[in-house]
């Protein structure tokens, strides 16, 4: 097979690139190693900055996100009992954000796809990338107990944390910067409506939770475990039990339980890695970045990668032009490490680290003091969490 870029790992952020590649007249075929309904099992974000929703738009699907998602101008902290709402509209001239499940993203983008007949290869085995210091790199797959091997001009590395693009490149030409966190969250999807109307981003003396929601009537509900505990040592009502004890007695008023859709920890780090091309290939999305979901910025972080990318690879096909790719690299890390340090900032803030001792809790009770009770502080949370514009150099 002959096409012009492979793209590996059929998420949100490989299939994106598919979309605004095909916009622009750009052949390319997705190789994904899972099925189709395995990649839209995954429970992943479901909040959108404007920069994310403008691409959707742009690649052309984003008409039911715009009539199904939710659009929300701020939300909620509490501290030790207390709301203290960040209002993102008043405090970032207008911004706002949308949530809109990742499930339903990856959905519009593959009916998006099958509509227009463009070739995606699920549960494609053994994939292997060759020859990417190279004009012509080539990729290798095995499916139905066959060889097959694409022929491209670029490979997109779309394919996560634990994929080959990323495996593939030596050792000694990346430089790989990570941090594990000691905790994880343990997540419950369920279809009830949401306790509140905006998400709420507690700090508790029994550590931190999350209010989130996907709809009117499915929410999302998040709480600081340690890395020790096990998803099956959870029943929904020892959830909703330990859920209850971190809100506050308005948010417990409102709190409706129901039977958990799906379940899971999932333990945090930032990641990041140096550079993001080697030759003809590009990392995208998670295959060079992994944030906390603190700050919501994982999923806007990939889309943002893709904006650059296809961007580049559109100058290159239309214009002759090599300054966007060979500017990729460099022009994404400085959004993503902007994004990594407001999500390990925003971490710090609102989880309990047992391990700093009591200084450290202090630090975070006056930082907190501080950010809660001045306009700048709050102002510096809401522009982060709208998101930077994508060209900030200030």
């Amino acid at each position: 097979m002959r096409t012009q870029v492979a793209i590996i790992g059929a998420g949100p952020a490989g299939l994106l690139l598919g979309q605004l590649l095909h916009k622009a007249g750009i052949d390319a075929v997705i190789l994904e190693r899972q099925t189709a309904d395995h990649v839209l099992s995954r429970i992943r974000a479901g909040i959108l900055e404007q920069v994310c929703i403008d691409l959707l738009d742009e690649a052309g699907v984003g008409e039911r996100m715009h009539r199904e998602g939710l659009t929300h101008e701020g939300f909620e902290l509490l501290i030790d009992g207390r709301r203290h709402r960040v209002d993102m509209a008043a405090l970032t001239g207008g911004k706002t954000v949308m949530v809109y499940g990742q499930t339903e993203l990856t959905r519009d983008l593959m009916d998006a796809r099958a509509a227009a007949g463009l070739p995606t290869v699920y549960q494609a085995g053994d994939v292997a990338v060759h020859d990417f210091d190279t004009a012509q790199p080539r990729v290798h797959y095995t499916r139905d107990g066959q060889r097959h091997e694409v022929v491209c001009d670029f490979v997109a590395g779309c394919d996560g944390f634990h994929g080959v693009c990323r495996a593939s490149v030596p050792r000694a030409r990346v430089t790989e910067f990570e941090k594990v966190y000691p905790f994880g969250w343990l997540g419950l999807l369920a279809d009830t409506p949401p306790v509140n109307d905006e998400l709420i981003y507690v700090n508790s003396a029994r550590g931190f939770a999350l209010c989130s929601q996907r709809s009117h009537t499915r929410s999302r509900y998040y709480l600081q475990v340690p890395l020790t505990d096990r998803v099956d040592s959870w029943s929904d009502d020892a959830f909703w039990a330990e859920l209850r004890l971190r809100l506050d007695d308005e948010a417990n008023a409102r709190l409706v339980t129901g039977a958990s859709l799906e379940k899971s920890i999932a333990p945090l780090r930032s990641f990041v890695t140096e550079p993001l091309r080697f030759g003809r290939m590009f990392l995208a999305g998670d295959a060079g970045h992994i944030v906390p979901p603190t700050g919501a910025k994982g999923l806007n972080l990939a889309a943002t990668d893709v904006k650059y990318l296809a961007g580049a690879l559109i100058e290159y096909y239309q214009e002759r032009s090599e300054a966007g790719i060979d500017g990729y690299s460099a022009r994404c890390l400085k959004r993503i490490w902007r994004g990594e340090r407001f999500s390990w900032w925003f971490t710090h803030l609102m989880h309990h680290f047992p391990e700093d001792g009591a200084i450290g809790e202090r630090f975070q009770q006056a930082e907190l003091d501080y950010l809660l009770h001045s306009e700048s502080g709050l102002r510096t949370i809401a522009e982060n969490y709208v998101g930077l514009p994508l060209d900030f150099v200030a």
